[in-house]
């Protein structure tokens, strides 16, 4: 009756993965009603390992080659079971393959802008996008960790994960950096160094090693650029007043010119009301660019009378009250005009 069992059963000689996608990750071979024969070839290719598992724990795991499945090649089974007893498989166990190739262009993005905190600006909204490849460095790991018992693992069933560890942290590699935010779109190849860094031992903890990282964008949202956008026209203009004003005049024709398009308030009156800015815009500039390169000259005996009218000067302040009040410029910079605008009255 032993012998018609035997007979019965099926036995297995080669075991091997032709990894038919690029997708799995990690592919256990089928063993339903079948048997490892004793002296069994098990061949793994180049970017591939296999994991035994006995009775639920990992028994042995193999780097690319062809084996022969003895008590030499598996020596830790030997103990598990009893090789020599007669009309009987050597074992009947699991057997895992893993896929160690790069999984290449993996990517990664903020689907809402992230808060971090800059040098420049104390605490800035961004957006960042780029990609990732990664590999199982360590398949005994990953079969404890993520795989487990499934037919099939793939890649695709890994990407929330990861790209949900990327996210979380691109803030404390931000810092780690040190990179203010003004410099990071210069300095990306850097900030994706440091991102890789703060990265690779939380993928190492689930037996994935990061093979590479790359930022390709950084931006902020909307608004907020539109903000940095005019900063940055300050910054050319410099401490110029009347290209001062004449910058913010020139930012408002285009808004004013919406509004006649869209008939708001009347193609005429809204004409009539650009017209009169610029008008307006140009008297400003020319009357203070006048008072603040006036110097006093030695044969000047009596004060002067005022350059710049008073109404002119407090319809400065107020514009330059609304430009600190959206944030264009600082407490301080209103705070040096303000001064240098009332010496002058």
């Amino acid at each position: 009756m032993a012998l018609m069992d035997f007979i019965k059963k099926q036995f297995i000689d080669i075991i091997q993965w032709t990894e038919a996608d690029n997708d799995t990750l990690a592919w256990r071979f089928p063993m339903r009603d079948m048997e490892i024969q004793y002296g069994a070839s098990l061949t793994v290719r180049e970017s591939q390992m296999a994991v035994f598992v006995n009775e639920g724990k990992i028994a042995d795991v193999f780097g690319p080659g062809m084996y022969k499945l003895t008590t030499q090649t598996i020596p830790v089974l030997t103990y598990l079971k009893n090789w020599d007893k007669l009309f009987e498989s050597p074992f009947k166990s699991d057997v895992y393959f893993f896929s160690t190739r790069q999984q290449l262009d993996q990517r990664w993005g903020t689907p809402q802008p992230i808060t971090i905190r800059d040098k420049d600006f104390g605490a800035v909204r961004l957006r960042a996008f780029g990609n990732y490849a990664f590999h199982i460095a360590d398949p005994k790991l990953f079969h404890q960790q993520i795989s487990g018992t499934r037919e099939a693992y793939k890649a695709s069933e890994l990407d929330g994960q990861l790209r949900g560890m990327i996210l979380q942290h691109i803030s404390d590699a931000i810092a780690e950096s040190g990179i203010p935010f003004l410099d990071l779109a210069t300095n990306q190849i850097e900030f994706a160094n440091a991102l890789r860094k703060e990265m690779e031992p939380a993928f190492a903890a689930i037996g994935l090693a990061l093979d590479g990282m790359t930022v390709q964008n950084l931006s902020l949202p909307e608004e907020l650029q539109k903000i940095l956008d005019q900063r940055i026209g300050m910054g050319m203009v410099g401490n110029d007043m009347g290209k001062f004003i004449q910058y913010q005049t020139g930012q408002a024709i285009p808004e004013m010119a919406k509004g006649a398009a869209s008939g708001g308030g009347g193609v005429v009156g809204d004409a009539m009301g650009l017209g009169a800015g610029v008008a307006l815009g140009q008297v400003l500039a020319q009357n203070l660019q006048q008072g603040l390169q006036q110097r006093p000259t030695a044969a000047e005996a009596a004060p002067a009378a005022p350059t710049v009218r008073a109404e002119d000067v407090m319809a400065t302040l107020e514009k330059l009250g609304e430009l600190k009040t959206k944030g264009i410029l600082t407490q301080e910079e209103f705070d040096a005009k303000k001064a240098e605008l009332l010496k002058k009255l």
